[in-house]
């Protein structure tokens, strides 16, 4: 297997996990060039499924190396790009980056993403008619998930210790999507921590150049 430097990522410009691997592949320094894919298009390109035969974005390409998967795509640049950013100080703090990336995962993407910010903003601006039914219990949802991050979350503006992870990069375009919608901006004012967290990484450069421009969308 041979590894170029030169990075292709096949994303769609609205994923938020798409968005995630932007964000740690900036906040690590590593150039890219990107490639876009929209997975809920009818003709996406035989070489595409090829990478991911599931039809989902993001998928990343390194000279014969290919990934798809976002927490694995993540856990390969911080492992492999020099620089010790997102490397975990011990293995407790490795372990927890690994539990609140699955919380995100399992529990927090469907009604935070796809009901609250999906119903509440993204078909609004898209012209398609949105369920209220479905953002209410989106949030319902959202008020366990984001209960239990905030009972996880350190003292120090970080989700795990005193330093960026990756939990806080996969966390953070979630959150940002959620909280589009003032419901979910009110549900998360509600936690201190979190709120916290949140005004200290919403603000951080590589950020904000990565965010998805949803005027786009109108």
């Amino acid at each position: 297997m041979s590894l170029s430097p030169h990075v292709k990522l096949y994303g769609y410009q609205f994923s938020v996990y798409s968005w995630i691997v932007r964000l740690v592949l900036v906040e690590k320094g590593v150039a890219y060039e990107w490639i876009e894919v929209d997975p809920f298009a009818s003709d996406v390109s035989p070489d595409y499924l090829a990478l991911n035969p599931f039809r989902r974005v993001p998928a990343l390409r390194l000279g014969d190396f290919s990934l798809y998967e976002t927490s694995a795509i993540t856990r390969f640049i911080g492992d492999h790009f020099d620089g010790p950013l997102f490397r975990s100080a011990s293995t407790f703090e490795g372990a927890c980056v690994d539990q609140i990336i699955s919380i995100v995962d399992q529990y927090g993407y469907w009604p935070m993403v796809r009901q609250v910010f999906s119903h509440g903003c993204f078909m609004p601006l898209s012209g398609e008619a949105a369920d209220e039914n479905e953002i209410r219990d989106g949030l319902k949802k959202s008020e366990v998930v984001l209960g239990a991050i905030e009972a996880l979350a350190g003292d120090d503006g970080f989700l795990v210790g005193n330093a960026l992870s990756r939990a806080d990069l996969h966390l953070a375009p979630m959150v940002s999507y959620f909280t589009e919608v003032p419901a979910g901006a009110a549900m998360l004012a509600e936690h201190a921590r979190l709120s916290r967290w949140w005004d200290s990484i919403q603000s951080r450069p590589h950020f904000v150049a990565t965010k998805p421009d949803l005027d786009l969308l109108g």
